[in-house]
């Protein structure tokens, strides 16, 4: 299958005692080493005088990600971790799951043990429970191995495999690692900070992290074989099986991840192929957003005005430019009594409403079932039998955007994300084929959210919102649409402009109507901005809330009495 190939020389056995090392480490990496023995092991064995002692991080913060030198281990789920290190020669850093099986070679024991698991594979096979499929693997793996040289009456038991205790620990680790988790990925899933993971064929795996960027993986395919090896198995693992016939597999893994995977040679030049989209357990927020640069307090707070009274609203950006990140955040500002309808291909949305129904399409593979395929368009309409306050689709490729725009103009607040590069490419993909909405449609659109990943004049990349866009109107005459674009991202200075300030549209002429202030007082909506920002940022910065479903309760809160 695969190897972890580590980017420095690993000694097989402990380079330094732990008298030797243990004054040298951070008292935090001490205490990991204390808490963990493998984690011990794994720095005992690192050529500590080449490549110096690793800092150690519970959680990595996001300035770790401009550091010159980036030697760091940091905790990730069920008790791993992870070994940030630079690649001297190249332009990805390396990124090292530290596991149990690192520092213990089990590779001598497996044959022996897999064989005596086969006795009762049909057993296993049986239990669909995760944890209760866990639980029988470790009670087999007592069974098998044993740690003792004889048995208590002095005499030898052959049946059972004789191991160390570091070595039991290892087994209990890989066993359930390849049986129940997602074999070698495993470890990068229960990376909280990995967005994609992607195999292009030999070679390592790369990631996409949330600190520290494109990375390669340790973890590495030595040849073709192996690569169309681990594709069958991660197809059957997914059942969902990959074959010559049947090439290309799209799926969604049992945390939620979309994963695609591409078989063979034939259609890829450079073998078998993966990607895993991870999904990300608790959404970003507005204000973690705001910490990161995409947006700031203002926009936050008109934004907010914008989505509590149904206002409908498109996110619009290239692939991974953190559209859905954005979708999620905002949908704190809807309204907590509303009722919301998530129509999309791959679950990715999440809303912090009680009232909430997700809704995903179904398909059947083709053959002779086709007739049981459900798509976005037959969710969507049926969705409008709701009774929704707001319908999000995930993303609006084809005709499913007509019956959105039916929505819009029979009152419904529809929100989704698109693949369009600005307002201009937006409309004219909508207007154009295979769309086809009617130009005169198009106002019901209220926002049109431009998000985009960036380099900033630092070199560094980032997300942000280029733009907050109010689409006004269609003129038939000379067949041109009017929009205001009421926030702006300097990339000179990496700063916001509201040019809608005093001149927004939507504020003045929808969302004062809607808030009941006389048209001659117009004007006093932009106070209600102004105030909200500043609410915003003292929860922030005063309160320390970062947390999406706190942040949700907080405003939930605050508009039951009134005060939002």
């Amino acid at each position: 299958m695969a190897i972890n190939a580590l980017p420095f020389e690993f000694s097989d056995q402990p380079r330094y005692s732990w008298e030797q090392i243990e004054g040298s480490l951070s008292p935090e990496l001490r205490e990991a080493c204390l808490q963990s023995t493998f984690l011990s092991a794994y720095v005992q064995r690192l050529p500590l005088e080449e490549i110096g002692v690793p800092e150690y991080h519970a959680k990595p913060s996001r300035a770790l990600g401009g550091a010159e030198y980036k030697n760091f281990i940091y905790a990730i789920k069920d008790g791993l971790f992870v070994h940030i290190y630079p690649d001297q020669t190249g332009a990805r850093d390396y990124h090292v799951a530290i596991e149990p099986t690192v520092v213990v070679g089990i590779d001598h024991l497996l044959p022996a043990i897999e064989e005596k698991l086969v006795a009762w594979a049909e057993d296993i096979g049986r239990i669909e429970d995760k944890e209760e499929k866990k639980a029988f693997l470790l009670k087999l793996i007592d069974m098998i191995c044993t740690t003792r040289r004889q048995a208590p009456n002095g005499k030898s038991k052959p049946a059972q495999i004789v191991v160390s205790q570091a070595e039991l620990e290892a087994i209990r680790y890989r066993v359930l690692r390849d049986k129940v988790g997602l074999g070698i990925l495993q470890p990068l899933l229960l990376d909280p900070n990995i967005e994609d993971i992607s195999c292009s064929g030999v070679g390592p795996i790369f990631i996409e992290h949330k600190i520290f960027k494109s990375v390669q993986s340790s973890i590495t395919f030595l040849d073709h074989d192996d690569v169309d090896n681990f594709a069958v198995w991660l197809g059957e693992w997914i059942k969902s099986p990959v074959t010559v016939r049947n090439p290309l597999v799209d799926a969604v893994l049992p945390d939620g991840s979309r994963i695609n995977i591409v078989y063979g040679r034939e259609i890829s030049k450079r073998g078998s192929n993966f990607t895993i989209r991870k999904f990300s357990g608790t959404p970003t927020s507005v204000l973690e957003l705001v910490d990161f640069g995409s947006l700031n307090y203002t926009m936050a707070s008109y934004m907010s005005l914008m989505l509590e009274n149904g206002m409908n609203c498109f996110v619009v950006g290239s692939t991974a430019s953190g559209k859905t990140t954005l979708l999620n955040a905002v949908t704190a500002f809807v309204r907590p009594e509303a009722k919301i309808v998530t129509i999309e291909d791959t679950p990715e949305v999440q809303v912090p409403h009680n009232n909430w129904l997700q809704e995903s399409t179904r398909s059947s593979g083709g053959g002779e079932k086709k007739g049981s395929d459900v798509g976005m368009f037959e969710l969507l309409k049926a969705a409008l039998r709701q009774r929704p306050e707001l319908i999000i689709v995930g993303e609006i490729r084809s005709v499913e955007a007509v019956v959105a725009f039916q929505a819009m103009q029979t009152g419904h607040a529809v929100m989704s994300t698109f693949h369009a590069a600005s307002v201009e490419k937006l409309i004219q993909r909508l207007t154009g084929d295979p769309i086809n909405i009617p130009k005169t449609y198009i106002d019901n659109l209220n926002l049109c959210v431009i998000q985009s990943a960036v380099r900033l004049a630092n070199g560094k990349s980032a997300r942000r919102v280029l733009s907050i866009n109010e689409i006004i109107g269609y003129d038939p005459v000379t067949e041109s649409f009017s929009f205001l674009e009421a926030f702006r991202w300097n990339p000179a200075t990496d700063e916001f402009e509201f040019p809608g300030y005093m001149n927004s549209y939507l504020l003045e002429q929808i969302i004062s109507i809607k808030r009941g202030i006389p048209p001659h007082r117009r004007k006093e909506i932009y106070n209600e901005v102004k105030r909200r920002a500043r609410i915003f940022e003292k929860l922030h910065k005063e309160k320390g809330i970062t947390d999406f479903h706190e942040f949700f309760q907080v405003l939930s809160e605050a508009r039951k009495q009134k005060l939002f």
